[in-house]
């Protein structure tokens, strides 16, 4: 028996300085370089993984065969208890093997003074785009590796430099969540990831990870009924009847895309990958790869205004006054302009907010497209053929909808410019359901330590609804027990409710449920509090300039 290499955590550091990608697994040390590209989930979701411990991420997110996948890329074991580094993506620095044996060697420098990955708050450099390609390393057969372009976040700061104004609304933010979640010193937090495993293991034992079919043949029902309602309608001439039951028809199909997009079908990759890609380019015109490759992160760094892409909607939406500072998206991989426009509008956003998701649907064919044309998936491994797959079903879609459908069936032009807005407004619902379950909860960043479990509750709530209405929610209303356990199928939430509630009342965080007109109350007091901030730093800055204007200096 060979007995695994042991890395210190100095040792991971100077790994992951030199250029690799390391995250931790199960106390196993995975190199992960040449999987990165060909990963299904978006290499983006690996990146945020970088230098930490991803057990429970890794074990909610795969299937065993993925998990045992996983551990081929090990390349030893972990010294003792693992403290999360934070990743190049998130601003983490970190010191080369020469760098830390200098730092080693000098009795003057106190090693606990060093804080491994820590944020560079000296940085100066101003927000842009930047890459590190990582070294031409060599492993120890002495075979050298691909170099792998890795999108860095210019130093993190906390606050944009001319908004100081907002500092203590930040703060107040801050010291509200400290105060409302249990300790982030790692032993409760560890605590908290075992109770999360054992939950995890309980609920598989008991079967709520076995998918119900009979759930779906329900649906399949109610799908064939939309649709001929739709056509039905068509044929009859009831032209805006028609879209409704086609637009209410994509709502419906859009939750068993998301199902399959995790998995939660049939637990086979090429089964759940297929079905999500015919429903969502063949029937409904977008791509389950972006989907996906969106998706993933936004579970991996929920609500972070910097990484997050779901919160990330500027003009329109800013969740966070972090956003106030041209932040730099490591998502999009470029500046988040809070511009003229972005500062006329988040002003009104709580008024703007169900006008705007109305044209949803319109933003997620543009996302869709450019996700398929420029390539942004994985273009190797068993996700490729996916992308090929789905550009098919594009013109499939506009062929049997904008040529047959609308050019050929429809009368007029006025007509059909109503059809369109109307089969696509109609999805309107399904965007203010994903919008609900996050933008009115916590944004702050409480560090590296935070558990998973911790992490998913704190950042996501649940919408209460009577039973009957669930088809309507499409199981999201179970966003924070979806979070939790992603490949669970959705038709397990609710019965899987009582054992989450008595977790979260195990470890002393708070399950945040509300009813859905409640919940949108919530979402709208948000918006405003925040469109409130953009109004005072709009009137403080306009006073700055008329001050400087007519003194030539400002009073402090």
């Amino acid at each position: 028996m060979v007995l695994a290499q042991v890395f210190s955590s100095n040792d991971v550091e100077a790994l992951i300085a030199a250029g690799n990608i390391i995250i931790i697994y199960e106390d196993r040390v995975l190199r992960v370089d040449s999987w990165l590209p060909k990963h299904p989930g978006s290499d983006k979701v690996v990146l945020h993984m970088v230098g930490r411990d991803a057990t429970d991420e890794i074990n909610s997110y795969h299937s065993e065969e993925a998990k045992t996948l996983a551990r081929k890329y090990q390349i030893g074991v972990i010294k003792g208890l693992w403290e999360n580094m934070i990743p190049p993506i998130q601003g983490g620095v970190y010191r080369t093997a020469e760098e830390i044996a200098a730092a080693t060697e000098d009795e003057g420098i106190s090693m606990g003074s060093i804080s491994s990955g820590s944020n560079s708050s000296d940085d100066e450099t101003p927000i842009a785009t930047r890459l590190r390609t990582t070294a031409k390393l060599r492993d120890p057969e002495k075979q050298s590796r691909k170099q792998i372009p890795i999108v860095c976040a210019p130093a993190a700061r906390d606050l944009p430099k001319s908004e100081e104004l907002l500092a203590e609304y930040e703060q107040q933010l801050l010291a509200e969540d400290l105060e409302k979640y249990p300790s982030l010193d790692y032993a409760t937090q560890r605590l908290i990831s075992e109770k999360y495993r054992q939950l995890e293991a309980k609920l598989f034992q008991e079967g709520y990870f076995q998918c119900t079919y009979w759930g779906y043949a329900r649906e399949c029902v109610r799908y064939f009924t939309f649709g001929g309602l739709a056509y039905l309608f068509l044929r009859l001439k009831w032209y805006l009847t028609s879209a409704f039951f086609l637009g209410f028809m994509w709502h419906q199909l859009v939750f068993t895309v998301h199902d399959a997009g995790h998995y939660a079908i049939t637990h086979d990759f090429f089964i759940d990958n297929f079905i999500g890609a015919f429903i969502a380019s063949y029937i409904g015109g977008l791509s389950v790869g972006w989907w996906k490759h969106n998706h993933n992160v936004h579970h991996f760094v929920t609500n972070d205004p910097i990484h997050d892409p779901d919160i990330q909607h500027l003009p329109f939406f800013a969740v966070s006054t972090k956003l106030f500072g041209d932040v730099f998206s490591t998502y999009y991989e470029k500046t988040l302009w809070f511009d003229a426009a972005a500062k006329f509008f988040v002003r009104f956003q709580n008024y703007t907010y169900y006008l705007i998701l109305c044209f949803g649907r319109f933003n997620l064919y543009r996302l869709s497209w450019q996700y398929l044309l420029l390539g942004q998936g994985p273009m190797k491994g068993k996700a490729a053929w996916c992308r090929y797959f789905e550009i098919v079903g594009q013109f499939v879609f506009w062929y049997w909808y904008g040529y047959k459908l609308l050019y050929q069936t429809l009368p007029t032009a006025g007509v059909r410019i109503a059809y369109v807005f109307v089969s696509n407004m109609v999805t309107m619902p399904l965007h203010v359901q994903i919008t609900l379950s996050h933008f009115a909860m916590s944004t702050t960043d409480l560090g590296a330590s935070e558990s998973f479990a911790q992490k998913m509750l704190r950042t996501t709530m649940d919408v209460d609804c009577p039973t009957w209405l669930d088809f309507f929610h499409g199981g999201l209303q179970f966003q924070a027990i979806h979070h939790l356990f992603p490949r669970m199928p959705r038709h397990n939430f609710r019965s899987a409710q009582s054992a989450v509630i008595e977790f979260c009342k195990d470890i002393d965080v708070q399950y945040c449920i509300y009813g859905f007109t409640e919940g949108n109350k919530e979402v709208i007091g948000r918006l405003g509090d925040i469109a409130k901030q953009a109004s005072i730093m709009r009137d403080c800055s306009m006073h700055i300039s008329q001050e400087l204007a007519v003194t030539g200096k400002i009073e402090m």
